[in-house]
């Protein structure tokens, strides 16, 4: 996850890099005389590693716009809470300065994704993001996990 604009700025132009090697490395590839399933073999690899890029620099876009993943059963909550700190444009240090923490408190935190956090101390950081979490409940049939009701 991309945490700062630092890192973004960093991913976007590893992701530029890539997409520059995979065209050229295909290339290569094509002249080889590889087949097409040869061909496929081998970029599949470095295809799935571009992509996962992508999809984190679409992600850390996505918050900067205020669009957010929704959460099932809290499950993604420490990785709201990232996500949200991102949207407000505030960064760790200033965050650990709200909250009277040490900067290395939030920043070993947010790498653990606030695991095992208290609700009382969400509660503190969601005030401080001056942000309010609002939830629904929706019943799930008997034998069902409440993952599964998202995908329906």
């Amino acid at each position: 996850m991309i945490r700062n604009e630092q890192e973004y700025q960093e991913a976007s132009k590893r992701l530029e890099a890539e997409c520059l090697r995979l065209a050229k490395h295909r290339e290569e590839l094509t002249k080889s005389g590889l087949k097409k399933s040869e061909l496929k073999r081998v970029m599949d690899p470095l295809i799935s590693f571009h992509d996962q890029l992508r999809e984190e620099v679409e992600h850390y876009e996505n918050l900067k716009r205020g669009k957010f993943p929704n959460l099932q059963n809290l499950k993604g909550l420490g990785g709201l809470l990232v996500s949200l700190r991102i949207a407000r444009g505030m960064s760790q240090r200033e965050l650990a300065a709200k909250l009277e923490v040490h900067e290395s408190q939030v920043s070993r935190d947010e790498r653990n994704e606030y695991h095992g956090i208290t609700v009382e101390r969400a509660i503190n950081i969601l005030d401080t993001l001056g942000v309010k979490l609002q939830t629904s409940v929706v019943e799930a049939p008997l034998g069902v996990e409440a993952s599964e009701l998202q995908n329906t």
